[in-house]
């Protein structure tokens, strides 16, 4: 910070007046403050423009002096806490004002925020919610939509400003059932689907996960207004124990994905061109194992030798990254296959431009599955008929079956730690005994999926060891 001063201007040699504050720091940053403190101009001029006594004074205005250091003190907090949220040079008046009232007067902040829109403050949570660091852009993504979701519910009750102390747990149990029915509005409330991007607009019936991972959205907004002191009581407290967990209960089906022998005959399958880039993308991603998120971000600098020779990927995983505070990357080897599909592409594939969609990256999965011949039937419970209905396993395969076939493929071919019978399950001491290091994993990773051990140079060139 270059300085922070006070600002006098006026001509008056008596009287008070309304102090104004000046913080420049650099070419970039010139901000100022009008405080709510009133100087007597006599009583100001026995200090310097820092705000500091001037040398040989003893009798001063000692309130004067803690008022000017306690607003000093404000001033230089909110303007770290801005610095730390945005770039210094975006910082504008009304933010900077903001943050100095909000370190002066939390209370009457939190009274202000309480009396905010449910909307606005939904907003305004996500919007922090980024700027803190609790989530990342894809979270904020889906809290977005989730936002859309609870306006369209709003502006068809007519209660657009209710606050977040009027919305009850009635109100919760309305925005529930609306999240199921939703399609069913969309024919007569045209205009407020016209900005919603078409993979947003429900078409059926949602099912029983998805609202319970949206209603828990909303239930992470209301702890947090709890914990700021916004509100004494969630909404979803007066839901009762059986309601609420009915609201959140989620069923999983048994995962999909595919066995060693059909993910070999994926691979090896001679396919038509317009479903080569996606075989290739699809066989790269189950040979790593990664989220879509991470997959689609990777590029050639994501890829490093190590000293046995052994070429790997590493990237930091997205969905953890809030909790992995030593920013620790997940650190796989690249199999001969593998090594094949990135010295072709380089990470250049254009089907991961658009994962959903009619003709998406998902979409072109389940046709590559369908051509070549992947249709085990797997179970899928059907909650209108309240039982399981099987389908192919082609209708079902996704991004999301890459990470599931990699697990399974891995944990098949492990031999078991315990098998031996000389620890009981989940002892320390057999990792205390043994450490699998990166080489170890690759010879681990070729034999399950049947892969020759081949090595590199630097320069990603295989050479003969």
């Amino acid at each position: 910070m270059k300085g922070l001063t006070i600002v006098k201007r006026t001509s008056k040699q008596e009287g008070s007046i309304r102090l104004r504050f000046r913080l420049r720091d650099g070419r970039g940053v010139d901000l100022y403050h009008k405080s709510e403190i009133d100087a007597d101009i006599k009583d100001l001029d026995k200090f310097t423009d820092a705000g500091e006594l001037k040398p040989r004074v003893s009798i001063y205005n000692k309130q004067l002096k803690l008022d000017i250091d306690t607003e000093i003190d404000a001033i230089e907090a909110a303007y770290r806490q801005l610095c730390e949220a945005k770039d210094k040079t975006r910082i504008t008046a009304d933010d900077f004002e903001k943050a100095i009232s909000f370190v002066l007067h939390p209370q009457k902040d939190v009274k202000a925020l309480t009396e905010m829109p449910l909307i606005d403050r939904f907003s305004k949570y996500i919007d922090d919610g980024l700027r803190d660091g609790n989530f990342g852009e894809g979270r904020k993504r889906h809290y977005k939509v989730s936002l859309g979701e609870l306006t369209r519910f709003l502006t068809i009750q007519h209660r657009l400003k209710v606050t977040p102390s009027e919305f009850d747990a009635d109100d919760l149990m309305d925005f529930r059932q609306f999240l199921f029915d939703e399609y069913k509005y969309v024919d007569k409330h045209k205009s407020l689907y016209d900005m919603v991007k078409a993979r947003n607009i429900p078409s059926e019936r949602r099912d029983q996960n998805t609202v319970a991972t949206k209603m828990k959205k909303i239930q992470a907004f209301f702890n947090e207004l709890i914990e700021k002191g916004e509100l004494s009581v969630s909404p979803f407290t007066y839901l009762g124990r059986n309601k609420k967990r009915i609201m959140m209960r989620e069923s999983y089906d048994p995962p999909v994905f595919l066995l060693q022998d059909e993910f070999l005959k994926v691979r090896d399958a001679d396919v038509p061109e317009s479903l080569q880039e996606t075989k290739d993308a699809f066989v790269l991603q189950c040979a790593f194992g990664c989220r879509i998120s991470e997959f689609k971000r990777l590029t050639m600098d994501n890829i490093d030798v190590s000293d046995d020779g052994v070429m790997f990927v590493h990237y930091l995983p997205e969905k953890t990254l809030r909790e992995n505070l030593g920013r620790e990357e997940i650190r796989t080897p690249v199999m001969r296959f593998a090594y094949d599909i990135i010295m072709k592409y380089r990470f250049n594939f254009h089907i991961l431009k658009y994962v959903s969609g009619k003709s998406g990256y998902n979409v072109k999965i389940k046709e590559l599955m369908k051509h070549c011949g992947i249709d085990r039937k797997c179970a899928v419970f059907d909650e209108e008929l309240g039982n399981n209905k099987y389908l192919p396993l082609h209708e079902l395969a996704s991004s999301k079956t890459c990470r599931k076939t990699h697990v399974d493929i891995l944990t098949k071919a492990q031999i078991n730690m315990y098998a031996a019978g000389l620890h009981r399950e989940g002892s320390d001491a057999v990792n205390h005994y043994t450490h699998m290091d990166l080489k170890d994993r690759f010879m681990l990773m070729c034999y399950a999926y049947g892969q020759p051990v081949y090595y590199v140079d630097r320069n990603f060139n295989i050479i003969n060891k």
